[in-house]
């Protein structure tokens, strides 16, 4: 796949382009090329990730950072089952456990959220940084809102960092999914006050939690560009105009009426 000239490659991690060295310069190059597009392309356009994505893996198949890079692109285009199989094996090859929350969320892509409950239980969660803890937490309570245990996600997600007033990158996230399990059970008054809270935690726009906010408190927002409208003026003009023409005959023919014509001029 084409790659544009100003992606040198030079942009990817110094821990990848670490791993990376194991490799003959010139593939190295084009791996990290790839793995570059991967990294810009994966949030607006998940499919074409995938295909840089599956380009770097035909090259390095054996570098642990081109099978997690495959792993998240095929996540994000919601291939569990590859994106599973790939992070498996970044996990066998690096030794590490980040990507165990993502893997356990596999397992609810594909329908078993049971294995995912039992993946949170498991010891690698306890070496995890608080980060992936955090992430772990918000897996296992999908999980059991997919089993339809509603109640028992909402105490799942009831913690310490949910507690805490301090933000931290999860923060907003972890508020929004507490507050969408309260709405989702019928508390709408305390789901709106944790959706403000993850808006007050929001900095980067990561959740649609105003919007939430806004269909709570009934806000509805008339979009000032929506063609329709336009469209509906359009003809309201057309209408006008149409009308305004046949008065202006009717008009027209009342002036020349026979009762007005002088009887010598006829």
């Amino acid at each position: 796949m084409p790659i544009p000239p100003e992606v040198t490659g030079d942009e990817i991690d110094d821990d990848v382009r670490q791993e990376l060295m194991s490799l003959p310069k010139g593939l190295a190059e084009d791996v990290s090329r790839n793995l570059v597009m991967v990294a810009q392309l994966i949030d607006e356009d998940p499919e074409r990730a995938y295909e840089y994505s599956r380009v770097a893996l035909r090259l390095a198949s054996r570098v642990a950072a081109v099978r997690e890079a495959a792993g998240f692109a095929a996540y994000a285009t919601q291939k569990y089952s590859e994106a599973l199989a790939e992070f498996r094996a970044a996990r066998r090859m690096s030794g590490g456990v980040e990507l165990w929350p993502v893997m356990a969320d596999c397992e609810r892509g594909m329908g078993r959220p049971e294995r995912a409950l039992a993946m949170a239980g498991e010891p690698e969660v306890q070496k995890l940084d608080k980060a992936g803890q955090v992430e772990m937490r918000l897996v296992a309570a999908g999980a059991r809102r997919d089993m339809g245990q509603l109640d028992a996600a909402i105490v799942t997600l009831q913690s310490p960092e949910l507690a805490s007033g301090a933000v931290h990158p999860w923060t907003a996230r972890l508020r929004y999914a507490y507050a969408d399990a309260l709405l989702a059970a019928g508390r709408d008054a305390e789901a709106r006050e944790w959706f403000a809270k993850a808006l007050e935690a929001d900095k980067d726009g990561a959740t649609d939690a105003s919007d939430r906010l806004a269909q709570i408190d009934g806000v509805e927002f008339v979009d000032a560009f929506d063609d329709s409208d336009d469209e509906d003026e359009v003809e309201d003009v057309e209408d006008d105009r149409d009308e305004d023409v046949e008065d202006d005959r009717e008009d027209a023919s009342d002036v020349v009426s026979d009762d007005d014509v002088d009887p010598d001029e006829r």
